[in-house]
C-alpha cells in the first residue's frame, strides 16, 4: 500500500503521549527549577509513571554539593516514610500465604510487651490507630545513633497509650517498628530479608536497598582525585553509576550539610534508600496482582480506613487519599532529604509522579501536582492558576480544614481578625454555591514593617487563607503568594516577607494532611 492510500495519522495534542508538557505556560523543568531556587534545594530527582511505562527520569542539581555529584537517575535518596508501602506488602503476603491474620494481636508475636499494647492488632500498626507513642519523640532518641528494636522499644513501653486502640489515628515510628518485628516472627526470617526476597528481587530492583545495605554500593572515591571521576574509564560498572545522595538544610538563609540518620534507627518506617525510577517501577506494581494478589487485602492497604469506633480516615499505612478519585500520597522527610510520591490510579490518568529532594523539611505535594498537571490539566493544582495562588488538596472537607487552620493559628498564638463563610452568605441570599471559607488574620508586629516598607501593601493585609469545595467535591486551601505580592511592592527583600510565605504554606501542610 502506499503513503498515498494510508489513512492520515493524527498525533497526540493533549494529554497522554502529547509532547509538550507544561503547566500554565511553564514547562515541567521550569517549575522545577523555579521551586529548587525558592527552597534553595542542592539537587533533585524527578521520576513520572504513565503506566505502564516510564516515560521520564530526570535529575537536576547536585546530589553532593561539596563534591559535585549530579543527581542522576541512579541516585540512592532515602525514600523516608515511602517505606511503610513495602512493609505493609510484605505484612499482607505474609497473611496471603496463611502464615498470619490481619487482626491477629501483636502479642501473638512480639514477647515482653507492656500490658497497655497487649490488645493492638497488626491492623492497628498498619492503621497507625494502635495509640503507643512515636519513639522519635522521646528526649533520649538520638536519630543518628544505631539501635536494636528492644531498645527503641524501651524509649516508650512506660508511656500510656496517647488514645484508645481503634478510636484515632497518630502516625507513630513505633507502630512499624513492632510490624517489622512481627514479619521477623512470622516469616522466620529477618524483615529486611523477606523484604528483599520478596520485592526487591521478584522486580529486578538493583537500587532499592534498606540504608544498613548502602555500604555494599561501590562507589567512586571522587575526593581522592579532585572531585572527578575516573573508574568509569576502566569499569564499565561506574558508567552512570549508583551513589548515595548528601543532605542538606537551611539554617539562618545558608545551606549547610546534615548527616543522615542511623541506619537502624527507622526500622520498618523510613529506611528504605532507592531511585525514584525503581520506586516508579515499584508503583506500577502496586495496580495488580503482581506484589499482593487479593483485590480485597489491596483495598485494605490503598482505601481510606474505618476505625473500631466507626470513624473514617482518608489514610493507611503512610498513604493518604484525597478526594480526587484515585488518587494517594506518601509525604516523607528524614534528616537533610524530603520524598513524595503520589499515584493517579484511576484508569483514565494511570499517573505517578515521584520526587526525591536532598533538603530537608520540604513539602513537594504542590510541586507534584502541577507537573501532574502538566501531563493532564485534570490533575493539576485545583485547575486554577496556581501561578497567583498557592494551591494545596486537603484530605479533609471544608469545615475540618478549617477548624484545624484556626487551631494551629490558636497554638501559634497568632490573632485571627475576622472569618468569613462565603456559602453561608449566598445560602442567605438566596443562591448556592459549594462549601467556601476564609480566615483573616496575622501579626500586627509583622505587617506593620511591610508597610513600612510600601504603604500600598496595606491592601493585601492583613493574611487570609481561604478553605473551598471544587465541583469535583475535592478540598482545596489556597492564599495568595507572599513572595509575589512583596515583589510587586517593591518589599521581596525585607525580612517578614521568607517566613510569612513559610509560615502560610507550613499551616496548609499541617491542617491538610492526617499524618
Amino acid at each position: 500500500m502506499s503513503t498515498q492510500d494510508s489513512a492520515a495519522i493524527h498525533l497526540p495534542s493533549e494529554g497522554r503521549g502529547d509532547s509538550r508538557v507544561e503547566y500554565l505556560g511553564q514547562s515541567m523543568d521550569q517549575l522545577i527549577y523555579d521551586f529548587m531556587q525558592e527552597e534553595k534545594i542542592p539537587g533533585m530527582t524527578l521520576a513520572i509513571v504513565q503506566a505502564p511505562y516510564i516515560p521520564r527520569v530526570v535529575g537536576y542539581g547536585v546530589s553532593n554539593a561539596e563534591t559535585g555529584l549530579l543527581a542522576s537517575t541512579n541516585t540512592l535518596w532515602p525514600a523516608a516514610e515511602i517505606s511503610q508501602g513495602y512493609a505493609a506488602i510484605a505484612a499482607f503476603q505474609l497473611v496471603e500465604r496463611g502464615k498470619m491474620d490481619i487482626h491477629d494481636k501483636v502479642s501473638r508475636y512480639v514477647a515482653g510487651l507492656p500490658e497497655a499494647w497487649q490488645n493492638v492488632s497488626v491492623l492497628q500498626l498498619l492503621q497507625h490507630s494502635s495509640g503507643i507513642p512515636d519513639y522519635r519523640k522521646s528526649p533520649q532518641f538520638d536519630m543518628g545513633r544505631d539501635y536494636d528494636p528492644g531498645e527503641l522499644l524501651s524509649l516508650v513501653r512506660l508511656n500510656d497509650l496517647e488514645f484508645p486502640s481503634g478510636t484515632d489515628v497518630r502516625q507513630s515510628a513505633t507502630n512499624f517498628l513492632l510490624l517489622s518485628m512481627v514479619i521477623d516472627a512470622v516469616a522466620g526470617m529477618p524483615y529486611e530479608e523477606f523484604v528483599r526476597e520478596n520485592q526487591f528481587q521478584p522486580l529486578g530492583l538493583q537500587h532499592t536497598m534498606f540504608g544498613k545495605d548502602l555500604g555494599a554500593v561501590q562507589q567512586d572515591n571522587v575526593r581522592e582525585h579532585g572531585n572527578e571521576h575516573t573508574l568509569f574509564k576502566s569499569r564499565v560498572g561506574y558508567v552512570n553509576p549508583a551513589e548515595t545522595a548528601a543532605g542538606y538544610a537551611v539554617k539562618d538563609g545558608v545551606v549547610k550539610s546534615v548527616p543522615p540518620p542511623a541506619r537502624s534507627s527507622l526500622r520498618g518506617f523510613s529506611d528504605i534508600w532507592s531511585t525514584p525510577q525503581e520506586i516508579s517501577f515499584w508503583d506500577i506494581c502496586l495496580a495488580g496482582s503482581i506484589l499482593v494478589k487479593d483485590e480485597k487485602h489491596r483495598d485494605m492497604i490503598y482505601k481510606p480506613i474505618r476505625l473500631d469506633n466507626g470513624k473514617i480516615v482518608p489514610a493507611m499505612a503512610g498513604w493518604q487519599f484525597p478526594h480526587h478519585k484515585g488518587l494517594m500520597d506518601i509525604k516523607g522527610g528524614v534528616p537533610g532529604f524530603s520524598s513524595y510520591i503520589c499515584r493517579f490510579t484511576a484508569p483514565s490518568e494511570l499517573v505517578c509522579v515521584t520526587l526525591t529532594a536532598n533538603k530537608e523539611g520540604v513539602d513537594l505535594t504542590n510541586l507534584a501536582r502541577r507537573i501532574a498537571g502538566a501531563l493532564d490539566p485534570k490533575l493539576g493544582s485545583g485547575q486554577l492558576d496556581d501561578n497567583s495562588l498557592y494551591l494545596y488538596e486537603s484530605v479533609f472537607g471544608v469545615d475540618e480544614t478549617m477548624e484545624r487552620i484556626e487551631k494551629i493559628l490558636a497554638e501559634k498564638s497568632i490573632p485571627v481578625f475576622a472569618r468569613i463563610d462565603h456559602g453561608k452568605n449566598a445560602r442567605e441570599a438566596g443562591l448556592e454555591m459549594p462549601p467556601s471559607k476564609v480566615v483573616i488574620f496575622g501579626s500586627p508586629k509583622v505587617g506593620t514593617n511591610l508597610m513600612l516598607g510600601n504603604p500600598g501593601i496595606a491592601t493585601e493585609l492583613p493574611l487570609r487563607i481561604a478553605v473551598w469545595e471544587d465541583k469535583e467535591g475535592s478540598t482545596w486551601i489556597s492564599f495568595p503568594h507572599m513572595e509575589k505580592i512583596a515583589r510587586e511592592y517593591g518589599v521581596e527583600n525585607l525580612p517578614p516577607v521568607a517566613p510569612i510565605r513559610q509560615l502560610l504554606r507550613n499551616i496548609a501542610s499541617k491542617a491538610a494532611n492526617v499524618y
